[in-house]
């Protein structure tokens, strides 16, 4: 592995994606913005870096294998000591009725009784549509890679997976996408509501979006995850299964208390993207370095700056699972270079653990 050249001949350029590294010419996956100009090479053109619509429609054959089941089976529409595979307005009210023996006297209705003068019990039916909902983080650290594919696209086509289960099996899907800005998607059925979470994904997950959009580089270093949990509880009604999509990169003190709110009343199940570079740093050397607004050099034969760079990762990966434990919500790591259906598939066999931790590595060969 060898270290990918900086924008040769330019002293000031913005770009997205974070690429540092590259194994071969052909693997090298290079964003080059002309500031001045306001536009940028063909390299976005490479699916790598870009979804195309196209792409995640094609994903609808691969999602009908996937089955999003619920967390368990409902024993009342009480709340108690029962497991229930609904939380919060799971069953729908049809009628009150006689009651019979061997009916659940949790579910008298006692202000039909004092009026009739015979008991009688509520009736429910189970919800036959839930609403998945999925929260998509299209930050600037989600435009990265050092192989495989952008953790933005690994998000797209994990969503757009998700919502195809959904719709195949009669469930609404709704989003919250959050750069910055917020585009909300509130749950809907069918073929219209996954084509119009195709269409919010391809435009949330386009880097060029940063330039055309006056402000928008800015923008796009507010409104953390806090931001976008808070405004997810106006999407995800009580019930519903959300999933979280994230390198979890924009946390803070707040995201905590603002997730438990959501497990209270819903199912969570988290993805965190990860870029091979996060679990260890490159073979020893010297590397160019940039964050789209700053040139460095990274020396990876420093013993010193090797433990800095391990550390820094490691407190983070203690962080997002101190998170999702403490909620109880389980999580799975997807590498930019993994099968985002068999990550999905993963993470639904393990609906009943916790987390699975990503292991670090002696280095990012």
């Amino acid at each position: 592995m060898r270290p990918l050249p900086l924008f040769e001949g330019e002293r000031k350029s913005s770009a997205v994606g974070y690429v540092c590294f590259r194994q071969s010419p052909k693997d090298a996956v290079l964003i080059k913005i002309d500031a001045v100009q306001n536009r940028m090479t063909p390299a976005t053109d490479n699916p790598a870096i870009r979804v195309a619509a196209d792409e995640l429609i094609g994903l609808r054959a691969r999602a009908e294998r996937i089955r999003l089941k619920r967390a368990g089976t409902a024993r009342s529409a009480l709340s108690g000591a029962h497991r229930s595979r609904f939380r919060g307005r799971g069953m729908d009210y049809r009628e009150s009725r006689h009651y019979q023996a061997g009916d659940d006297i949790r579910n008298m209705d006692w202000r039909i009784t004092a009026r009739a003068g015979d008991p009688h019990v509520k009736v429910f039916d189970e919800e036959r549509e839930r609403p998945v909902v999925l929260l998509v983080d299209f930050g600037p650290s989600m435009f990265f890679a050092s192989r495989g594919v952008f953790k933005s696209v690994q998000a797209a086509r994990l969503a757009a997976l998700i919502g195809w289960s959904a719709v195949t099996r009669g469930d609404r899907i709704g989003a919250l996408l959050f750069n910055g800005a917020h585009t909300e998607l509130s749950p809907r059925g069918g073929r219209r509501g996954q084509m119009r979470l195709i269409r919010a994904l391809v435009d949330a997950g386009d880097p060029r979006r940063l330039l055309r959009t006056p402000g928008a580089e800015r923008l796009a270093t507010t409104g953390g995850l806090s931001d976008a949990l808070v405004r997810l509880r106006r999407v995800a009604r009580p019930g519903s299964l959300v999933f979280l999509l994230s390198d979890f990169y924009r946390m803070d003190a707040d995201s905590a208390r603002h997730l438990s709110g959501l497990a209270e009343h819903n199912d969570l199940l988290a993805v965190q993207l990860l870029d091979a570079l996060e679990l260890a740093p490159p073979p020893p050397g010297r590397y160019g370095i940039s964050d789209g607004r700053h040139l460095g050099l990274l020396d990876a034969a420093d013993r010193r700056e090797r433990a800095r760079y391990q550390d820094h990762f490691a407190a983070h990966q203690a962080a997002v699972d101190a998170l999702t434990e403490r909620n109880g919500v389980p999580l799975v790591p997807c590498m930019t270079d993994a099968d985002p259906a068999s990550i999905l598939k993963d993470l639904l066999r393990l609906r009943g653990a916790r987390v699975v931790r990503p292991q670090p590595r002696g280095s990012a060969a």
